[in-house]
Formats: structure tokens, sequence, C-alpha cells
């Protein structure tokens, strides 16, 4: 752990941390928006599974308000056209879930324990596991989740944080994720922080 302690505190003190807290404050922007520019997070982070951040924010800068207006068959199109992966099975996803596309917000605030709602969303949004559920709320604010995926378990089990576990199960994914909570105590940053600043040591980036 000290070896990732030590890339932490580093970053800290350059200039990564000003964008790191440039994009925690969009993210907390998010909790004064509509129902459906929040859905419109949730689509993105449906996207994103089995995918990268970077490709799923190219197609959701392409479709914009289309998350919200198009059929399903118009959807499936566009995601086709932006080449974005597993394109019938996201369109059918999305299209499900835009159930919610004018609730999403009263859903939110209605779940005083987050941790339950993040096992709202997993159980009634397809597509959403708790990788993309944590990532959903982040995104739009909610900084004490983890979002744990190839990356951040390639960077802890580098750093002998954890073992490198052979399949992701919710009970795995809460395990790893208290093991980051120890960590981003000890360097006094939040879960949604930290995970931009593991992300950063292992793609050189900061995305969302």
């Amino acid at each position: 752990m000290r070896g990732l302690l030590r890339d932490i505190n580093r970053l800290k003190k350059s200039s990564i941390r000003k964008k790191i807290d440039s994009r925690m404050k969009e993210f907390r922007r998010f909790r004064g928006k509509s129902s459906e520019e929040i859905f419109k997070e949730l689509c993105f982070c449906i996207l994103t599974a089995n995918s990268t951040a970077e490709r799923c924010i190219n197609v959701q800068n392409k479709i914009r308000d289309g998350f919200l207006t198009f059929s399903k068959s118009r959807l499936k199109d566009e995601l086709r056209q932006c080449r974005a992966r597993f394109h019938n099975k996201r369109a059918g996803y999305i299209s499900e879930a835009g159930r919610y596309k004018h609730s999403i917000k009263d859903i939110l605030r209605h779940f005083k324990d987050k941790n339950k709602l993040r096992d709202w969303l997993v159980k009634n949004i397809k597509g959403i596991g708790y990788k993309e559920a944590s990532h959903f709320l982040r995104n739009i604010g909610y900084n004490n989740f983890a979002i744990i995926d190839f990356h951040i378990i390639d960077n802890l089990a580098k750093n002998k944080v954890i073992e490198r576990p052979k399949t992701l199960s919710r009970g795995k994914y809460l395990e790893i994720e208290d093991k980051l909570r120890e960590v981003a105590e000890k360097v006094n940053l939040s879960l949604g922080e930290l995970d931009l600043y593991i992300w950063y040591t292992e793609t050189g980036k900061v995305l969302k």
C-alpha cells in the first residue's frame, strides 16, 4: 500500500489535483440538474460496461437528447453508427430504462441510504452492475462509492492492497470497496476522488 499512498500524495501536490478538483465540481453540479439530464448520465454509464470511457463520451456527445427521444430502433442505429459496443443490447437497456427518465431525480431523493439506492439501481436497471451504478452515482455528485474496474484492480494488486479476484461478485466488490475506503481515509480523499487519482496513475488521463 505504501507505493500507492506515495503516488497519490505526489499527485495531490501536482497540477493534476486542479484537474481532478474541477472534475469533482462538475459532478456536484448534477445535483441541481433535471431528471432528464441525470438520465442521460445514466445512459452514459450503461454504455461503459466492457467499453472505454473515451468511446462512451464520444457516443454521449453525439446522441445527446436522443437518449430521451429516440425509439429503440433509432437508438440502435445511432449507437451502431457511433461504434458503440454491443449496440443492440445497449439500445434495449436504455430504452427499457427510459421509464425512469422523468422520475430518476425523485428516486434519488427517496433513498436516504445511498447504499440501498445503489442496490436499487443494480436490481432495476438492466445493464447496470455495481461498477456502473457506482460510476453513475459518482458522476452525479455522490462521492462515497468506488468504481472498481480492471484499471483499479490492476493498481491495487500491483500495490499489494488486494489479491486479484477471480470474479467480482457483489461480496467481493464490497470487500475491495472497503479496502479502497481505507486508502481514501489515509490520503484524505473521498472514494470518488481517489478513483480519479488511481485512474490517472494507470492511464495518464482524467475523464469521468
